[in-house]
């Protein structure tokens, strides 16, 4: 049984149907935003109880599946599908806690990132970058801060509201860095600095370039990491499979050779 329901978990008929599934439930919370009739809202809590069954179903599949027990739940993602679906199993639909259950469904269409394996590549990627990534955010705020230091004190008598004090002028960084309406900002400023513009020029080269370029090689860099380690995963896991199929039909040979020998002895 175990055996078999390995290969169903592993088939991508049945990963397909189960992003099928969370897709019909993000449509289910969807439509409940809308004002419906009292027949429609019932016919929504049968197909959201339908819905949670099937994930119900779906994570007890993996958990047999699952050869070492412990292991299935040092999974982050595990632990995150079966909490989703054990709340939802909870009926406060009309309790005062009605809306954690709403939030709750919410959450279930985050379940696609756990069923389809190149979006969890992605997010562990990303979650593998942080490290990395912490240090160029720590570079990219001390440039932020001294940058912003510099416009306080050139820029404030220019237009407060933007460079008032340090925190603002950092904001108003921000807003330089994202190119939302940049150039006003710049073109305001020269006007009692012509040569402001180096200010501005200077200051995004080091952080919507340079440092939006280092960014992106970390979590590439990364992402070849992880998919590297999940090519090699699944070649084990395909071997194993193998493995096990071969001892099975030797098995079933081996029991077949011996009822012929029980019959003609």
């Amino acid at each position: 049984m175990k055996l078999t329901l390995q290969k169903l978990v592993d088939n991508k008929l049945f990963e397909w149907s189960v992003v099928a599934v969370i897709i019909i439930s993000a449509l289910l919370i969807g439509a409940k935003t809308y004002r419906l009739s009292p027949l429609t809202e019932q016919i929504l809590l049968f197909a959201d109880w339908a819905v949670t069954l099937f994930f119900l179903a779906e994570i007890l599949a993996r958990f047999i599946a699952c050869e070492d027990k412990k292991r299935f739940f040092k999974s982050g993602w595990n632990i995150f599908d079966t909490v989703i679906v054990a709340v939802s199993l909870i009926p406060i639909q009309d309790s005062e806690m009605a809306l954690l259950g709403r939030l709750v469904r919410v959450f279930r269409v985050l379940r696609m990132v756990s069923i389809i394996p190149e979006l969890r590549i992605l997010i562990n990627s990303l979650l593998k970058a942080m490290p990395q990534l912490s240090y160029v955010m720590l570079l990219m705020f001390i440039i932020f801060y001294i940058y912003g230091a510099v416009g306080s004190f050139f820029f404030a008598p220019i237009n407060a509201i933007l460079w008032g004090d340090i925190a603002t002028s950092m904001l108003t960084l921000f807003r330089v860095m994202t190119f939302e309406d940049w150039t006003d900002v710049m073109y305001e400023t020269m006007t009692l600095y012509p040569l402001s513009w180096a200010y501005y020029i200077s200051f995004i080269f080091f952080t919507a370039f340079a440092f939006l370029n280092m960014v992106i090689g970390i979590v590439v860099n990364v992402l070849d990491q992880e998919k590297t380690a999940y090519e090699k995963m699944l070649a084990a896991k395909d071997y194993k499979l193998t493995q096990l199929d071969r001892i099975e039909n030797e098995l079933k040979d081996l029991k077949e050779l011996m009822n012929k020998n029980a019959k003609h002895p």
